[in-house]
């Protein structure tokens, strides 16, 4: 009976989780990402060592959400994930390359005799992964061509004055991950540098996102709409307003230098703005000017498919976010300076 009652809502449920793991992959990998880019400006290879060392524990997993949401993507909404890896492909390789450079340099860091070339790569492929993100959502946002099921775009139909903001606006969001992360983990100089570059990064990147939600509405007739029209202008607007507040409260912990408060609030502010510009884009999936749409539910594979996932989902959801919580609890406190030195 109730298998029966949330069948018409099954697409909806599976874009709701893999809504929720992309925000988690968002904030946890973000951050990994962000201590990546940070550690570009790094005054030496040690400060970069001890940089690399508060993600040390933590990225393997982290990433783990990203292959976990692509298999996902694959079963619930295969024509979405067809229809992306055949418009994308260009920032998708590229984010690849980033990920397996940073993975790389953990790796062969250690080892290696000179070791500020590997620093280098988990610096350099971290800032490449965050844009090839960024890329990747600005051309989805700003539309992608598709006709009986396929695309039918340029390999090119990503790159736009648009996309470039949006990975602007990705590349700073994550920095502000990054440093909130390094203000959590460590402590002395490395950490007042990471309130400021956490301030920086934050002013930069709120006109950004205001930019770009004002540009999607302006683009798109149906999210438009949604802002003139009642009750729609409600539920459109919540979100956008409580994500400036998660903004206020931020400032507010950085001015006082808490040590935690900020990656939480920066969660807050990246929670509402995905959900805000969510709400005002479904139920379109994959959003064009012209051509029709495709919405969630065209998007969907078969009930029985995404029930059948949908069940086995629902025994693994619990055990990898207790195994998660777990990680994070052992691994919580500050990075010893020491717990990333290697030995000749």
């Amino acid at each position: 009976m109730i298998m029966e009652a949330i069948l018409p809502y099954l697409a909806d449920i599976w874009l709701f989780l893999i809504g929720f793991f992309l925000l988690y992959y968002a904030i946890t990998d973000g951050a990994d990402l962000g201590v990546g880019i940070i550690s570009l400006f790094a005054r030496d290879d040690e400060e970069r060592g001890r940089m690399m060392g508060t993600v040390e524990a933590a990225w393997h997993g982290n990433q783990t959400w990203l292959v976990l949401l692509g298999g996902m993507l694959f079963g619930a909404f295969p024509l979405f994930y067809a229809v992306l890896l055949s418009a994308l492909y260009i920032p998708i390789l590229l984010m690849l390359f980033g990920l397996m450079f940073r993975g790389v340099a953990f790796e062969f860091r250690k080892l290696a005799r000179h070791k500020a070339g590997w620093g280098l790569a988990f610096s350099l492929g971290s800032f490449i992964a965050a844009m090839a993100q960024g890329f990747a959502l600005g051309g989805l946002l700003w539309g992608l061509e598709v006709e009986n099921g396929r695309f039918v775009g340029s390999v090119w139909g990503w790159l736009s004055p648009f996309s470039v903001l949006a990975a602007l606006g990705v590349l700073f969001g994550y920095v502000m991950l990054g440093a909130g992360y390094l203000i959590m983990k460590t402590t002395g100089d490395l950490q007042a540098r990471s309130y400021r570059q956490a301030l920086i990064a934050s002013l930069a990147t709120i006109p950004i996102a205001v930019t770009v939600h004002l540009w999607t509405i302006a683009r798109y007739p149906h999210v438009a709409q949604k802002w003139v029209t009642l009750p729609d202008f409600f539920e459109v607007s919540l979100f956008p307003a409580l994500a400036m507040l998660a903004f206020a409260m931020y400032f507010r912990c950085l001015y006082k230098r808490r040590e935690v408060a900020p990656l939480l609030w920066n969660a807050v502010i990246i929670l509402c703005s995905f959900i805000g510009l969510s709400v005002g884009m479904y139920p379109m999936m994959i959003p064009h000017v012209i051509l029709p749409s495709v919405t969630v539910q065209s998007a969907a594979a078969s009930p029985k498919t995404l029930l059948f996932m949908l069940v086995v989902t629902a025994v693994l959801i619990p055990v990898l976010l207790s195994y998660s919580v777990y990680g994070f609890w052992v691994f919580r406190g500050k990075t010893d300076e020491s717990s990333y030195e290697e030995s000749d």
